[in-house]
């Protein structure tokens, strides 16, 4: 479960709701019109930008931004440097003793384990990285695209509003009504786009980038062992995909 999602948002949400409560009745805040043309409205149009098979996906791939599990490039580190010894001292055949719980460096090891060409390896693994990079981007996208169309909404939803209301200027009871849907709709596209589906793209990103890191880590290390390099070398290079401070200082036996 990621924390500072979960907390982010919800502090976020309950912070309005506590201002609207605030500032009155919170029945006020709630208008059908406005719901229908802001919610109803981004989500169709947003429908009609992309592949439905797509944007049906789009809510699998957002709780990765709530719960997402993802291995610490230490612990990744710490493995490939251990198959690179016993890569070292039994051969290629050694490692299908390995456990691992990476599934893509489960398929790195499987390649070098059944004598796939180095090539092959650095193209196969390359191109599961790009896949990967572009399945994470069709989801993010989806929310990307609701944080820009729901303020665009609002701003519609407005415009209906004042046209209702001066329509009928000569009616006081009809001005409410009309002036509630110009107001609420501007608030609840700037709510759906930047307390919830902004949010959601960013985090997805955050988690894209991460995983792209991982598996590029991976590579590098998987390739290492290939080229049967000395495993202090090949922990010295991949130690530059983590921040200086988490380095350490410790030497590979």
């Amino acid at each position: 479960m990621d924390l500072a999602t979960l907390i982010g948002m919800i502090g976020a949400i309950g912070f309005v709701l506590m201002a609207m409560i605030l500032g009155g009745d919170l029945g006020m805040f709630f208008n059908v019109p406005a719901v229908f043309i802001v919610f109803g409205g981004s989500t169709f149009v947003v429908l009609s930008q992309y592949p439905l098979g797509q944007f049906l996906g789009a809510g699998k791939v957002a709780a990765k931004a709530f719960t997402f599990k993802i291995q610490k490039p230490e612990e990744l580190i710490q493995k490939i440097v251990e198959m690179a010894d016993a890569a070292r001292k039994g051969g290629f055949l050694a490692l299908e003793e390995a456990v691992i719980e990476n599934a893509f460096m489960q398929k790195g090891v499987d390649m070098l384990v059944d004598g796939h060409d180095v090539e092959v390896v650095r193209t196969t693994m390359g191109k599961d990285i790009a896949n990967t990079s572009e399945r994470h981007d069709a989801g993010s996208v989806i929310f990307r695209s609701l944080g820009d169309v729901a303020p665009a909404m609002g701003m519609i939803g407005t415009l209906v509003g004042l046209v209702a209301m001066l329509s009928n200027m000569d009616d006081p009871k009809a001005i409410g009504p009309a002036m509630a849907v110009a107001l609420l709709t501007t608030l609840y596209g700037a709510f759906l786009a930047n307390i919830i589906c902004l949010p959601i793209s960013f985090k997805l990103g955050v988690r894209a980038a991460e995983e792209k890191l991982n598996q590029s880590l991976i590579l590098d290390g998987i390739l290492g062992i290939a080229d049967g390099q000395n495993p202090r070398v090949i922990e010295g290079v991949l130690k530059g995909y983590i921040a200086q401070g988490k380095r350490g200082s410790g030497e590979t036996e």
